[in-house]
């Protein structure tokens, strides 16, 4: 059985922010192996990413989720940006993306209340593991 994830990394994301793409960067990943090791070993060159949500998954594979969410959102480019060294995954997740999201799940569940949103890594990462298995 395998487990989809999602990390970021701060440095990632001040590093986005300068170079004019978005601090809301975020490594969707598939693996069967444990996730913990695989957020610690990094990438792109950082060793600060963190795991902020995974989902078990079954019957999938990384190429899959990756092209399913990349039809939504726009992954950034490792041949690009050489800061990426190569790193397949890394997304910019556009917050209007999300926070509509939200907005249209709570309204198929029935609230009636549309109350602002204020936005967390855990929304991202909710966000983009429903993208990948749609």
């Amino acid at each position: 059985m395998g487990t989809i994830y999602v990390a970021k990394s701060i440095r990632l994301g001040k590093w986005g922010s300068d170079v004019g793409l978005s601090k809301h960067i975020y490594k969707l990943g598939y693996t069967e192996e444990p996730v913990k090791a695989v957020v610690e070993a990094g990438w792109a060159g950082e060793s600060d990413w963190t795991l902020v949500t995974k989902e078990e998954a079954d019957g999938l594979s990384e190429a899959e989720i990756v092209a399913r969410v990349a039809r939504r959102e726009k992954m950034i480019d490792p041949n690009f940006y050489p800061k990426l060294k190569g790193a397949v995954g890394i997304f910019k997740v556009v917050p209007t993306h999300v926070e509509d999201d939200i907005v249209v799940s709570r309204a198929m569940a029935g609230h009636q209340s549309i109350d602002p949103v204020k936005l967390k890594p855990s929304d991202f990462a909710g966000y983009l593991i429903r993208s990948a298995l749609k």
